[in-house]
C-alpha cells in the first residue's frame, strides 16, 4: 500500500512540475537557464521550443495520474524519457564538464527519481487486481 501511496504522489506531482518548468521556459526563454540568460536568440528559441514539449510531457503524466489505476506501461515509458533525459545530462557532463549548480541538483534528482518510478508503475495496477 505505501508503494501506490508513493506512486499516487508521484505521478501528479511529476506532471504538474514538467508543466509548470516547460511554461516556464516557454515564457522566459533563456532567462530561464540558471547563467545562460545571454546565450543568443538560438539557444532561446531552442530553449522555448522545448519548454513546450516539456510542458506536453507533464500533461502525460497527468493523464497518467487521472486513470485509475495508474497504468504502469505509460509510467515505465514516462519514466524512460524521464531517464533518458538524466543520461543526455550525464553524457553533457562528460563531455563539457560541471554545469550550474542547480542543474547538477536536477541531474540527481532525475538519477534517482527514474529508478523509483520504474520500481513504483505496477504498484496501483497489482493493489487493483488484488
Amino acid at each position: 500500500m505505501v508503494r501506490v501511496k508513493m506512486l499516487r504522489v508521484l505521478v501528479p506531482t511529476m506532471g504538474y512540475a514538467c508543466v509548470a518548468i516547460g511554461l516556464v521556459h516557454v515564457l522566459l526563454g533563456n532567462l530561464a537557464i540558471p547563467g545562460e540568460s545571454s546565450a543568443g536568440p538560438t539557444v532561446d528559441s531552442l530553449g522555448r521550443f522545448l519548454g513546450a514539449a516539456f510542458a506536453g510531457y507533464g500533461l502525460a503524466w497527468l493523464w497518467a495520474a487521472r486513470q485509475k489505476p495508474v497504468p504502469a506501461s505509460a509510467v515505465r515509458w514516462l519514466a524512460g524519457v524521464f531517464a533518458l533525459g538524466a543520461l543526455g545530462r550525464l553524457l553533457s557532463l562528460a563531455v563539457h564538464g560541471w554545469p550550474h549548480g542547480f542543474q547538477i541538483a536536477l541531474t540527481v534528482l532525475e538519477v534517482v527519481l527514474s529508478p523509483l518510478l520504474f520500481w513504483l508503475a505496477d504498484a496501483d495496477e497489482k493493489a487493483d487486481a488484488a
